[in-house]
C-alpha cells in the first residue's frame, strides 16, 4: 500500500492546474484560428501579450477558486459548479484587463470571447470530472490512502467508520478503533486498544489522521490526544456529540476565538451568491417582461375578460421572505369568488374558468409574477409562496415549515419540479413539499436554479396532472 503524504494531494493539485493551463492555451489557439483567417504563427507581439495575460488571469482566478478535486469527497455537481465559477471569474478578470490595458482592438473578435468561454466551461468541467474519476480509480487500487484511526467506538464512531468505508475512492485506510470499554475487545473485530495506547500505535504505524468521537465529558483525554497530534504533525478531527441527532451539513463560524456551529448551511446567506441570484432574477424578468409578457397580457387578457367578469390580474396576499406579506400577481383563472383567499384550487373546481384550466396546467397563470421578481418580493426560483391562512395553519403543525421562508419565494421551485405542484390533499404531501423547499435553501447553487428553470419549461409543454 502506498503511504499517504501530505504533499501528494498538492502534487495532484498541481497536475490538475497543469492540465488547466494546457486546456486554457490550446483552446485559445484553436478558437482564435477558427475566428480569424490567418494562422497562429502570424501573431504579433500584441497577441503574444494577450496570450500571456490569459495565463496570468488564470493564476489569479485559481487562487480565488482553488482546486479541490484531490479532497476525499467531491461530488460531480460541485466540480461543475466550481468550474463555472472559475471560468466566470477568469472571464471578468481577463476582459477587464483587456479594456484597461487597451490590448483589445478592432482586430480582436467579440465572437472569440463568446466561443472561447462557452467552450472553456464545457471542457474545464469535463476535464476535471475525468481527472476526479481517474483519481477515484487510482485510489480504488489501494493507492494514495490516508492511514486513519478512530478514537471512540460509540454510535458516532461506528457511523463515521461506515461512512468512510462506503467508498474506497475516498482514500481512507482505517486501522480500527481505540476505546476504554474493554468489552469491545471481544465484539469489535478491529478493536486496537485503550486510549492511553494511542500514542505508541500512531508513531509505530505512521498514522496520518486521527478522528476523535469521544464525548465532551472526556475532555482531558481529548486535549491530551490533540496536543500529541499537533506535536507530531498529525491531523486531528473532532466529531461532535450532536452529530447523533443533527444529520445535515453544518456551518462553522467564529465569534472572536469561540467557534459557533450553525445548524444548517445556507448558501444564499453569502453576499456573493445573493448578488448572482439577484442579477439573474432582474435580467431574466426584464427580458421576459419586455418581450413575451406584453403579447401574453393582450392575448390572455382579452380571453379572460370574455370568459367571465372581473380583473385580468388577480392579486392575493402571500407570505414572503422572513414571513413578510406581499401582493402576489397572477392571471385570473377563476370566477370572482369569496373563497379565493382561503381555499386551494381542486380537481374539477367549479370556480375555475376554461381558459383558467389551460393557464394553470401550463404554468402561464404565474407569468405576472415576473413583476414581483423585478420588485424584489420574489425570485424566479424558490419555495412557492402560500396563502396567509395556509401559512398560519401549517406553521403550527409541520416541523420546520417556517424555515422555507428564509429565502425569497419563487415562481417555480425544487418541490414543484419534483411533483409537488398544485393542490396538497394530505398532510404528507405538504410535509414532502416543505422537506424539498428546505433542501433547496440548504443546497442552493446557480446551476441548480438553471436546472429548475429548464425542467419547468419542459413541464409547461408537457402539462402537469396536479395543476388544475
Amino acid at each position: 500500500m502506498q503511504r499517504y503524504k501530505s504533499g501528494y494531494g498538492f502534487l495532484i493539485k498541481w497536475l490538475i492546474i497543469l492540465g488547466d493551463f494546457i486546456v486554457l492555451n490550446s483552446l485559445f489557439i484553436i478558437i482564435y484560428n477558427w475566428t480569424k483567417t490567418y494562422n497562429i504563427e502570424d501573431f504579433d507581439s500584441k497577441w503574444h501579450s494577450v496570450l500571456l495575460l490569459l495565463n496570468f488571469c488564470y493564476i489569479f482566478a485559481v487562487y480565488l477558486v482553488p482546486v479541490k478535486i484531490y479532497k476525499p469527497v467531491m461530488f460531480t455537481d460541485k466540480i461543475v459548479q466550481r468550474s463555472l465559477s472559475l471560468v466566470a471569474l477568469h472571464a471578468i478578470i481577463f476582459i477587464s484587463c483587456l479594456f484597461f490595458l487597451q490590448l483589445g482592438s478592432a482586430d480582436f473578435p467579440v465572437s472569440f470571447i463568446i466561443y472561447y468561454y462557452l467552450s472553456l466551461f464545457v471542457i474545464f468541467a469535463l476535464w476535471r470530472i475525468i481527472a476526479r474519476e481517474a483519481l477515484k480509480k487510482y485510489r480504488s487500487y489501494g493507492r494514495n490512502y490516508k492511514r486513519v484511526i478512530i478514537i471512540g467506538a460509540g454510535k458516532n464512531g461506528l457511523e463515521l467508520y461506515a461512512e468512510m468505508k462506503k467508498e474506497l475512492a475516498y482514500g481512507f485506510y482505517i486501522y480500527g478503533f481505540f476505546d476504554d470499554n474493554l468489552s469491545l475487545k471481544n465484539t469489535l473485530s478491529n478493536y486496537l486498544g485503550m486510549t492511553h495506547e494511542v500514542e505508541d500505535f500512531v508513531l509505530k504505524n505512521s498514522i496520518d489522521e486521527i478522528y476523535c468521537t469521544l464525548p465532551n465529558s472526556q475532555d482531558e483525554k481529548i486535549v491530551r490526544l490533540l496536543n500529541f497530534s499537533e506535536k507530531n504533525m498529525i491531523r486531528f478531527y473532532l466529531v461532535p456529540e450532536f452529530s447523533r441527532y443533527v444529520k445535515r451539513k453544518l456551518t462553522l463560524e467564529n465569534i472572536e476565538s469561540l467557534p459557533v456551529m450553525a445548524v444548517r448551511s445556507e448558501p444564499l446567506q453569502s453576499t456573493h451568491n445573493q448578488l448572482i441570484k439577484r442579477i439573474f432574477d432582474v435580467v431574466f424578468s426584464l427580458i421576459f417582461l419586455c418581450t413575451f409578457f406584453p403579447v401574453l397580457y393582450i392575448l390572455f387578457g382579452i380571453i379572460i375578460k370574455l370568459s367571465s367578469p372581473g380583473p385580468i390580474i388577480f392579486k392575493q396576499k402571500r407570505t414572503g421572505i422572513y414571513g413578510q406579506e406581499f401582493d402576489c400577481y397572477k392571471f385570473r383563472s377563476m370566477h370572482v369568488n369569496r373563497d379565493a383567499d382561503k381555499k386551494q384550487a381542486e380537481k374539477y373546481d367549479l370556480r375555475t374558468t376554461k381558459i383558467g384550466r389551460f393557464l394553470r396546467r401550463s404554468n402561464l397563470d404565474e407569468v405576472p409574477q415576473f413583476y414581483n421578481v423585478l420588485k424584489g418580493d420574489m425570485s424566479v426560483i424558490g419555495p412557492r409562496p402560500h396563502m396567509l391562512k395556509h401559512t398560519e395553519l401549517y406553521s403550527m403543525i409541520i416541523d420546520k415549515y417556517m424555515v422555507r421562508h428564509l429565502v425569497k419565494p419563487g415562481i417555480t421551485g425544487w418541490a414543484q419540479v419534483n411533483g409537488y405542484r398544485g393542490e396538497t390533499k394530505t398532510m404528507e404531501q405538504m410535509e414532502g413539499r416543505v422537506r424539498l423547499d428546505v433542501w433547496y435553501l440548504e443546497n442552493w447553487t446557480f446551476l441548480l436554479d438553471l436546472k429548475i428553470v429548464f425542467v419547468t419549461i419542459i413541464n409547461m409543454f408537457k402539462g402537469e396532472k396536479n395543476a388544475y
